[in-house]
């Protein structure tokens, strides 16, 4: 069974195909597809983005698509950058340049005064207009300087204390297991194993639909 990630950020790609692993899916992602136009983010919400993202695709290819809004919220920044956190730094930010206009911003902040929040909704879209989401976060505190070379994002920075290391710091088995987006697959994942296999069935009738 076909399904398609509505991501061309290779790092996003490679932890949602290790989290689905053992569904039996065919996955790609929006570099088998270069045809296809960049979403425009507009959504006032993760849920509206995640959804816009998928909906796109899905009608685009006739194929199941599933994509994800997330973000970082900091407490001490009134829940900034949000929304925004890809862009924090300008329209085409690099996650380095997201890093460093976020410890600008919380200068002369103690670890304990940088509480955060890793959110992330997933979407799944069906050519059909059928849709799923859900949703999770991870809370942890941004540290006073990057740490570690894995993940992506604010990874770097996103101190988790119950391992007393960044998101960058950790295997990629243990972030996966504790990161917002890990835990809203994981959610995902479950609905796709539920008894009534609604979601199972709307995807087999998308592979025979689609492409």
């Amino acid at each position: 069974m076909k399904i398609v990630l509505a991501t061309r950020n290779k790092g996003k790609a490679m932890e949602i195909k290790e989290i689905l692993k053992g569904l039996g899916l065919e996955i790609f992602t929006l570099d088998d597809f270069p045809e296809i136009p960049n979403t425009v983010e507009d959504g006032k919400t993760f849920e509206e983005n995640a959804l816009k993202k998928a909906r796109g695709v899905a009608q685009y290819l006739n194929m199941a698509a599933l994509a994800d809004d997330s973000g970082l919220e900091v407490d001490a920044l009134d829940k900034k950058p949000g929304i925004l956190s890809a862009r924090y730094a300008g329209e085409n930010a690099t996650d380095n340049g997201n890093n460093k206009k976020l410890l600008k911003e919380l200068n002369g902040l103690v670890l304990k005064k940088r509480q955060a929040c890793y959110k992330c909704v997933v979407a799944l879209a069906f050519p059909s207009g059928k849709e799923e989401t859900v949703e999770a976060d991870c809370r942890g505190l941004i540290s006073l300087e990057p740490k570690g070379n894995g993940g992506f994002g604010y990874d770097p920075l996103f101190f988790v204390p119950e391992y007393g290391k960044t998101m960058a710091e950790l295997p990629p088995e243990i972030k996966n297991r504790i990161s917002h987006r890990g835990k809203a697959l994981v959610k995902l994942k479950k609905k796709f194993l539920s008894k009534n296999g609604n979601l199972f069935r709307e995807l087999e009738k998308s592979c025979k639909d689609g492409i």
